[in-house]
């Protein structure tokens, strides 16, 4: 059993990672990942509503008519959102002044509502448990690892700690939205290589 749900787990990072396989979530991924913090913290809201709306939805499936499934999942997303973006308001203000209106949009994110209509509703509350904390933790890492990369090359730190030397100059393009675009790409490109020479 342990393996089955550290496998549903490694299927959301790896295999099913929900930017660098399914390419879900692209708003939120290229308008926070101008930097490592701002990608991770977007990353770590996203996984705690993940996590909370599977297992929420998985306990009442069985409650919900048929008719007003995708509604009533939408309003349980939409009360978790609210206070996941209280408790950043709160706790960590200056992130939440960052991230902004990114934090309301993940009641519309895609990866959310798809893993809830695809695994939630059809799957037990501690595998539906698991598949929000896989697909959670890809998706925080899909951003901090853009975040790094873009932070690197668009403003020469990381978490906010200079890295280069005084001489670098920084690209400014890798923190405005083409640097995502072409960050994003490059990525993708390099993965995609990496499994065809594994397969080859």
């Amino acid at each position: 059993m342990a393996k089955s749900k550290l496998g549903i787990v490694i299927n959301g990072i790896i295999k099913e990672n929900p930017v660098l396989v399914l390419l879900l979530g692209l708003c939120p991924t290229l308008g926070t990942s101008t930097s490592a913090i701002n990608g991770m913290s977007m990353g770590l809201a996203t996984t705690a509503v993940l996590i909370c709306s599977n297992t929420i939805i998985s306990i009442i499936k069985k409650a919900i008519p048929d008719k007003v499934r995708i509604p009533a999942f939408i309003m349980v997303i939409a009360s978790l959102v609210t206070v996941v973006q209280m408790l950043m308001e709160a706790y960590v203000p200056d992130i939440y002044k960052v991230l902004g209106l990114y934090i309301p949009l993940i009641v519309v994110n895609c990866i959310v509502l798809g893993r809830a209509e695809s695994f939630a509703s059809k799957n037990s509350v501690i595998d539906s448990m698991f598949d929000g904390l896989g697909s959670g933790l890809g998706f925080t890492m899909a951003l901090t690892i853009l975040g790094i990369i873009r932070e690197i090359l668009g403003s020469g730190t990381i978490f906010d700690i200079s890295i280069v030397p005084s001489f670098w100059q920084p690209a400014l393009i890798f923190i405005l939205p083409p640097g995502g675009f072409m960050t994003i790409a490059c990525v993708i490109a390099y993965q995609n290589y990496l499994k065809q020479k594994k397969g080859a």
